[in-house]
Order: C-alpha cells, then sequence, then structure tokens
C-alpha cells in the first residue's frame, strides 16, 4: 500500500474531492484525521471509512481559524505521533464567486476567495509545515484548477485566486525543501461528480437552452482525451504523490486536465 503507516489530515473532507481522497488515502494504509466545519459530513464519512477496514477520526475545525488549526494539530500529533501528510481540499460555493465580469464585480466579491481559500492553504500548510519540520519530513498538497492557466469568462476571481494558491505552493516547496517536505498542488480541470460543476454546468445549460449532459459532451470534446475527470482519478493521483514513490516531486502543480492544458 503506498501510504501504509502515513498519518494524513484532509481539510474539506465533508466535499466531494475531499471525501474521494479520504477514501483512497484510507485504501492505501494511511491513517485519516478528517476535518470540517461542521461535524456531521465527516463523521459520517469517518464511519464509512472505519466500516470499510481503515482508521480514521472526525473533527470540526474551521480551517480560517489559526488557533483551531494548531490545536487540532497538535492532538493529532498526540495521537499519532507524527504528521507525514496534510491536503487542503476546501471550496467555495460557485454562486458566491463565479459568474460576473470583473469590471462589474465589487472589491469584497473579488476579494472572497483570496481571503478565504488562499488564506486557509495557508494556515493549514504553514501549521502542518511547523510539526513537519521537528521530523524533517512530510507531504503538503493544495488544490487549484486550470483557470489558473487558462482564463474562462466569469471566473476571474477564482482564476487569480488557484493562481496564487499555486504560487504559494511553489514558495512553500522552496522554503521547506531544505527540510525534507515536499509541497504539491494538484490542477484539476472540472469534475462532473462535483456538486460545484453540477450547479455551474446547469447554469450553463440554462442560458444556452440545452442539457447539462449536453454541456459535459461539450467540454469533453475540447480535452485529447475526450474526457473530463473524475473523483477517483484525482484521488489516486493525491495519493500517489503523497507517497514515497513520487519522492523526487516538489514544487510543481500536478496537471489533471485530461489534456486541455498542454504543458
Amino acid at each position: 500500500m503506498l501510504l501504509e503507516k502515513k498519518n494524513a489530515v484532509i481539510y474539506g473532507a465533508g466535499g466531494a474531492i475531499g471525501g474521494a481522497v479520504a477514501r483512497a488515502f484510507a485504501r492505501e494504509g494511511a491513517r485519516v484525521f478528517l476535518t470540517g466545519r461542521r461535524l456531521a459530513s465527516v463523521d459520517a464519512l469517518a464511519r464509512e471509512i472505519l466500516d470499510g477496514g481503515g482508521v480514521a477520526e472526525a473533527a470540526q475545525v474551521d480551517a480560517l481559524d489559526e488557533l483551531a488549526i494548531e490545536k487540532h494539530l497538535s492532538t493529532v500529533t498526540e495521537k499519532a505521533g507524527s504528521i507525514d501528510i496534510s491536503i487542503n481540499t476546501i471550496g467555495l460555493p460557485p454562486q458566491r464567486v463565479q459568474g460576473m465580469p470583473l469590471i462589474e464585480m465589487p472589491a469584497e466579491r473579488f476579494a472572497l476567495p483570496i481571503t478565504t481559500l488562499t488564506q486557509t492553504h495557508f494556515l493549514t500548510a504553514r501549521a502542518a509545515a511547523r510539526h513537519m519540520v521537528e521530523k524533517r519530513s512530510g507531504v503538503i498538497v493544495t488544490l487549484s484548477a486550470t483557470a489558473s492557466r487558462l482564463p474562462v469568462p466569469g471566473l476571474g476571481a477564482m482564476s487569480s485566486t488557484w493562481a496564487a494558491i499555486e504560487a504559494l505552493t511553489r514558495s512553500l516547496a522552496v522554503e521547506l525543501g531544505p527540510q525534507g517536505i515536499r509541497v504539491i498542488c494538484l490542477q484539476s480541470n472540472a469534475i462532473p461528480e462535483t456538486a460545484t460543476i453540477q450547479e455551474t454546468y446547469g447554469r450553463v445549460a440554462e442560458t444556452l437552452g440545452i442539457t447539462r449532459e449536453q454541456v459535459v459532451a461539450q467540454q469533453s470534446a475540447t480535452a485529447p482525451l475526450r474526457r473530463l475527470p473524475t473523483l477517483v482519478e484525482v484521488a489516486n493521483v493525491a495519493a500517489f504523490m503523497a507517497s514515497d514513490q513520487a519522492s523526487a516531486m516538489t514544487a510543481t502543480a500536478v496537471n489533471l486536465s485530461c489534456g486541455i492544458l498542454a504543458d
């Protein structure tokens, strides 16, 4: 198993991507510590993993609260002995940050994803790194999207935020590399299974007078692989990147675009 005897903290585990990552990590042998702003969803996921033979614990953590993050990580360290992996999969409801041209966007709406998503990535990564430096090992995983490099109308605030997260990833990797800590970003294209993309594509479909399935088909047709990534694929890559099999990789954004973004 790729992650046997590894301790992984997952932020945003109650969401679609976080849940998929948690299942993949547990399947690969990791002890997973699930966090979310609402305990019910992460607690249900923990029970699911436990029922499947994995090892999981759930906790309610506000990933914008520095003290709450540190308190939780201290508890994890006391229980497990170390923090080997930290991954942040937190997102935002699309109606709060999408669908408005930049020239019409109020400053506070533009700043919202920056002051939430970028900040939570910084806070959780910083807290994890402070624990990892003691053992001079660890992996921090961040999450962005292909729109960081392929601009999409109506996604200006999010594109700026994802680009900032990728820049943060590189900066952390350069600073933490000498302490044996790797920092990787998962850069995914739209994942049709997630509620965010279902809602977004639903709005596009309504505007165009077609079905959501037709929107997915149109988007898939633009990719060299003629499809979009799945939750399982993103989670499997996360597990590999967090494992020792990817020990030479850091300071990079892993392209999960099915070829739409050609590096």
